[in-house]
């Protein structure tokens, strides 16, 4: 499978993965690999996007996802607004579509948004002429997230056709599933899932990839091992008998991992649930490529960033 890259992103937002074809795909992780190297630089940072502002929307708390947001945007040159919902007018009623509306007022070229409800980046980017980013939209969809995994894999495996996806965890509540089912699968992976049946979405394999309900079935020759984290807050109880529980049926240990081919590379998106979900000899140990994703996560957030202002070849420095 040979994807010539596109030579620009064609949509003005970056709502979901679905819109993005193959070429548009490897536009973003090609040019993510050129970001990556300005933070090795002296003075990490290009004035590509000076002048612009960026709205940062979050209506859901967040680590990784709004820093490196950040950190992209500073890098970058451009001016960051970061919004609080707790010391908002949201506290007083005031809608996400009235929100947004005010602050496009002010006329920022970009609205980064993560919020609880699926579809809300969508609604945003058919109204607004600021370019939306999804950073996450409930259980929906996390792009950014997809794209930096793949950067991550490809920069370790060096293509992504005809590798071994495992993904293991909350399926029926994460949104990073979603997307990188859909990335890889789309970019020539092979797509694995596997969760207790009470945590596997109705449809899961319309997706594209193999459903399994055990563990051991999904990981087996993986390439890759990627665990997600139980997202309580998102279950209006528990879809499991308890956390040991899980631990004992689905957790990813160094045991499990040696079903996996030898070099397998351990992936996480973040917070982990140690002793959940992952055993910390796994998380910590020499086959984890988590805090990499991390790393990569700045670069890819400036690849889109950069790419949906109209940008073209390498940024320069200042």
């Amino acid at each position: 499978m040979s994807v010539k890259p596109a030579s620009r992103l064609r949509g003005k937002d970056l709502v979901g993965i679905d819109p993005l074809d193959p070429g548009e795909i490897q536009l973003i992780l090609d040019t993510a690999e050129q970001m990556r190297s300005i933070a090795q630089r002296p003075i990490k940072k290009v004035p590509a996007l000076r002048g612009k502002t960026v709205v940062n929307l979050f209506f859901e708390a967040s680590t990784r996802t709004r820093f490196s947001f950040e950190v992209a945007e500073k890098r970058l040159s451009a001016d960051s607004l970061n919004f609080a919902a707790s010391t908002s007018a949201v506290t007083k009623g005031e809608t996400l579509i009235d929100t947004a509306l005010n602050l496009e007022a002010m006329q920022p070229d970009f609205i980064v948004i993560r919020h609880q409800c699926p579809g809300a980046p969508h609604q945003l980017a058919k109204i607004l002429k600021s370019a939306v980013v999804n950073a996450g939209d409930g259980a929906h969809e996390h792009p950014t997230q997809a794209l930096l995994d793949a950067l991550t894999i490809r920069s370790k495996r060096g293509t992504l056709e005809g590798q071994v996806v495992a993904i293991v965890g909350d399926l029926q509540h994460s949104r990073v599933v979603r997307s990188n089912v859909m990335l890889l699968s789309r970019m020539g992976a092979k797509v694995r899932v596997a969760a207790p049946p009470s945590l596997i979405p109705f449809g899961m394999e319309k997706l594209g990839c193999e459903v399994h309900r055990r563990l051991e079935d999904a990981i087996a020759g993986a390439d890759v091992v990627m665990m997600l984290r139980i997202q309580l807050e998102r279950q209006g109880r528990m879809n499991f008998p308890t956390p040991r529980e899980f631990y004992d049926f689905y957790a990813l240990t160094p045991e499990r991992l040696k079903l996996a081919k030898k070099d397998a590379l351990v992936m996480h998106p973040g917070p982990m649930n140690r002793g959940v979900e992952i055993d910390s000899r796994v998380a910590d140990g020499p086959q984890s490529v988590i805090l990499e994703q991390v790393t990569n996560g700045v670069a890819v957030r400036m690849a889109v960033l950069y790419l949906l202002a109209g940008g073209q070849g390498e940024p320069t420095a200042d």
